[in-house]
């Protein structure tokens, strides 16, 4: 995570998006860094504003909410109860009057935040991956995080689709004092996976378990090397780890080092798409068969 990064919190509804608008904030508290919170509401058809003509100005008169609209009120609202913005902001309340229409069923608003230089709030309408893969494309975004959604196949598909990296909230619990399970080979992504995992370590104050899985009794070169570098950069920063090595499929080692008390971190996978799509990857079958959180680094 480097300074100057932008996070993305990807919100869809008053009732299961609190925990992903907690953890996303907390994250953007501790990391200082631009943050955008968007829902993507329902695709706009028939009662179109910008087919019929309507101004803005209108719109306020007939109380006209675009599908969506009710979702950035609520974020507007969490923010400010926890004084995320500005007081001058919050007095004002939520803009929805002066959502500026950027086109293709896309509009912003800006806000002063408290805890990080900037706050903005994205309503997008249509699909859901597909307006979130286009959000994060053109915004640059370094991380994602989205909930633990019950449609295993929507967020099998952002994880496969989002160019960034990305934080899937599962049943995130801040009752409970977690580790990180640091999960380690000699793929290329392996060390943005360390040196991520390092940020969190530090900004947290999270003790971190190395994890090196080999499908084999003898683990390789590559695969020794991988655990002591991640030793080694966690050690210069002062983090206390554990390492641990563990023989069987990977996936399901990893699910049952996490537990219920472990927030994994993985690189992304180094297989090109037609692979992926054919065998799956380790990323993904991670993030399928574990409900605790879990973060691809990309």
């Amino acid at each position: 995570m480097q300074d100057d990064m932008k996070i993305l919190i990807a919100v869809s509804s008053k009732e299961y998006s609190k925990p992903t608008l907690r953890v996303g904030m907390m994250i953007s508290k501790a990391f200082h860094c631009s943050t955008t919170i968007v829902d993507v509401g329902e695709k706009i058809s028939g009662f179109n504003t910008k087919d019929i003509g309507l101004a803005h100005e209108q719109m306020a008169s007939w109380d006209f909410n675009r599908p969506g609209v009710d979702v950035l009120e609520w974020a507007f609202q969490y923010l400010a109860d926890h004084a995320y913005i500005k007081p001058k902001m919050i007095e004002a309340g939520f803009p929805k009057n002066t959502l500026v229409d950027t086109g293709g069923h896309r509009s912003e608003v800006y806000l002063q935040g408290t805890v990080c230089d900037d706050v903005q709030l994205i309503l997008r309408n249509g699909d859901i991956v597909a307006e979130l893969r286009d959000e994060v494309r053109e915004g640059h975004y370094d991380l994602t995080i989205i909930g633990g959604s019950k449609k295993r196949r929507m967020a099998h598909d952002l994880i496969q689709y989002i160019d960034s990296s990305i934080f899937v909230v599962n049943q995130l619990d801040l009752e409970i004092k977690y580790r990180i399970l640091l999960a380690v080979d000699d793929s290329a992504g392996t060390e943005k996976a360390v040196a991520m995992g390092a940020r969190v370590a530090n900004a947290f104050g999270i003790e971190v378990d190395i994890l090196t899985v080999s499908k084999k009794d003898n683990f390789g070169e590559g695969y020794k090397q991988a655990a002591e570098n991640a030793g080694k950069v966690l050690e210069s920063a002062g983090i206390q780890y554990e390492q641990l090595f563990r023989v069987g499929e990977p996936a399901s080692v990893i699910k049952k080092e996490a537990g219920d008390n472990h927030i994994i971190i993985m690189g992304r996978s180094s297989q090109n798409p037609l692979m992926k799509f054919i065998k799956g990857s380790k990323p993904l079958k991670v993030m399928e068969d574990c409900s605790c959180p879990v973060l691809i680094v990309k």
